[in-house]
């Protein structure tokens, strides 16, 4: 698993990094990657509750996913973060079609990060919106 993202590409360090097995069983999907934001979406098809809306899991497993990610990119070779806060406000249903999750750091120290994940549909209307806290710390040695 790559430690650091290379400088010209951080969607490359992202995908090599994956998201994890969650993410995938779910279907996001990596967009974009930089030191200024991360992009993913994630289909509505197969992650909804028994009423056919979106799962609000599903929101959060989307925003988790981006803020962690996200965040152990700033963290850097040798460190890991982890996330140990998180809470989403969801202010719309999707069901159908696809949901994109636009993360955005809000703080980012030496030992946290905070992170905001904006999801929208595919109307670009805002149905989610995500915050995670994560600690920096060093990585455990092997």
């Amino acid at each position: 698993m790559p430690e650091t993202a290379p400088s010209s590409d951080g969607l490359e360090w992202a995908r090599d990094r994956g998201l994890g097995a969650l993410a995938e069983k779910m279907g996001i999907e990596l967009v974009e990657f930089t030191l200024e934001r991360a992009i993913a979406r994630m289909p509505v098809a197969g992650n909804t509750q028994p009423v056919g809306l979106l799962h609000g899991g599903a929101y959060v497993v989307l925003g988790e996913s981006l803020g962690s990610m996200h965040a152990n990119l700033h963290a850097g070779p040798g460190r890991l973060a982890v996330g140990i806060d998180i809470n989403a406000t969801h202010t719309r249903s999707a069901t159908e079609g696809w949901v994109t999750g636009v993360c955005t750091p809000l703080h980012l120290g030496r030992s946290l990060t905070v992170h905001e994940i904006v999801v929208t549909d595919d109307r670009d209307r805002r149905c989610s919106t995500v915050r995670i806290t994560n600690m920096v710390r060093d990585r455990p040695a092997s």
